[in-house]
């Protein structure tokens, strides 16, 4: 059987950095009141005429280096993104433009947060059916764009950033399982309210109910972490990494608690990338990947929780 397995992965952070700081001269905050209730310190923000393709195209690039690959080996390309460049085209067309390559499908994925997840359990089926051999995944926001930032509740949250990552076919097991959810009835606790077709609103900042989205958070991340070790027959202990979608700090230490895991066995990069909603996950991985931390072999889980609601799970081995 043919299975989906990690060949690389790659990151990127737009040069400028909104600090807690910079923030408290924006909005009335304070450094301490942010990271006491977050965990941020700082997030990247990409620059006037950088755009989400732009953030995809270095991240893929650096996966694709560290696969060994080119892009005219890529059989597909999908990019998790809620902010992309333009109605239409999709970014993952503009991204395999900027790529300079043709002919492989390339499309977007919506979910939000948890976007990369999704598109990671699209790619691994088109990998197990035989289909491709090297899928891009990406995960790209410039969330900047959509924050207002007058909002003292949500716009300390947000950043900019792109993660990629180059699944490959291979014969031992990669991505083991995947495990997505929706619910499309909480839609109003997390959302931009304007769109295409919708003419009655014109408000397309995010807005969110921060303590109505926690509770569904910790508690939807409890129960995707019991069904991905139920689905597998594998205990807690077995797992080396938590590679969390970098949300908040309470709710990441909320899921390893639930796991028993020490917070040494936690990626945690939200102190300084922010929430990069579908970028979170694979940014954090490429962190942990080239400093050292996690090496091949290891047994990592991620996991994430975003708007629609939606949410899901991904166990791979590295």
């Amino acid at each position: 059987m043919t299975h989906a397995r990690v060949s690389g992965t790659g990151g990127y952070l737009p040069e400028a950095i909104l600090t807690n700081a910079d923030l408290e001269r924006l909005v009335d905050t304070t450094d301490e009141w942010i990271v006491e209730r977050t965990g941020i310190r700082m997030r990247h923000v990409a620059a006037p005429g950088e755009t989400t393709s732009d953030l995809a195209l270095q991240a893929s690039l650096r996966a694709l280096d560290a696969a060994g690959l080119h892009a005219h080996d890529l059989d597909m390309i999908l990019v998790a993104t809620t902010t992309p460049d333009q109605i239409f085209p999709s970014t993952a067309c503009l991204l395999q433009a900027k790529l300079g390559v043709g002919g492989c499908p390339a499309f977007d994925i919506q979910a939000v947060c948890s976007g990369f997840v999704y598109a990671v359990a699209t790619a691994d089926q088109f990998i197990r059916g035989g289909q491709c051999r090297h899928v891009l995944v990406v995960g790209a926001e410039t969330l900047s764009r959509i924050t207002d930032y007058s909002d003292r509740g949500n716009s300390i949250l947000w950043g900019d950033g792109a993660g990629a990552v180059v699944l490959s076919a291979a014969k031992e097991p990669g991505v083991i399982s995947t495990h997505l959810h929706a619910d499309g009835a909480h839609r109003s606790l997390l959302e931009v309210p304007a769109g295409v077709s919708r003419t009655d609103v014109t408000d397309d900042k995010i807005r969110m109910e921060g303590r109505a989205v926690f509770k569904m958070a910790v508690n939807t991340l409890d129960q995707i972490v019991d069904e991905t070790l139920a689905h597998n027959g594998i205990a807690k202990s077995e797992l080396d990494w938590l590679v969390p979608h970098q949300a908040n700090i309470r709710i990441i230490q909320a899921t390893a608690k639930k796991l028993a895991m020490s917070m040494d066995q936690v990626v945690v990069t939200v102190d300084t990338h922010g929430n990069t909603s579908a970028a979170s996950i694979p940014l954090a991985l490429d962190v942990a990947v080239r400093d050292g931390r996690i090496r091949a072999g290891d047994l990592i889980l991620t996991e994430a929780f975003g708007g629609g609601f939606t949410w899901g799970a991904a166990l791979i081995r590295m």
